[in-house]
């Protein structure tokens, strides 16, 4: 049995850091809309500048740590695929096509052929 205990648990600093990025994005949303009658390119610089704070002092913390390896490691792992040629992907493009087009005219089929018996026999 592994038993094992994280010691990285949520510190009472990363409450209060979490807390402040939460106010920091609470000032974003209302002085965006107290501070209205201003150019909208002031607005929008300063909430980018609370938020890019706020995500600053996110990063910081123990969850945020995690999430920064996460996205990392996830990158990393995107650089691994090996992505299609234009050639494969316009011809994978053309058979889904052509599949749906060939299934809606099936159904179309057989919705009209049931349509014609359902008429047929009620009258």
């Amino acid at each position: 049995m592994n038993s094992r205990v994280d010691s990285r648990g949520s510190s009472a600093l990363d409450l209060f850091v979490w807390f402040v990025v939460a106010l920091l994005l609470i000032a974003a949303i209302g002085g965006n809309y107290y501070f209205s009658e201003y150019s909208l390119l002031y607005r929008v610089l300063a909430v980018l500048a609370l938020v890019l704070v706020a995500g600053f002092l996110g990063l910081q913390t123990n969850k945020g740590r995690d999430f920064n390896r996460l996205r990392k490691e996830a990158w990393v792992e995107v650089r691994k695929v090996v992505w299609p040629t234009r050639q494969e992907t316009m011809q994978t493009t053309m058979i889904v096509v052509a599949v749906v087009v060939v299934v809606a005219l099936l159904l179309w089929v057989i919705d009209t052929l049931l349509g014609f018996l359902i008429k047929t026999l009620i009258g």
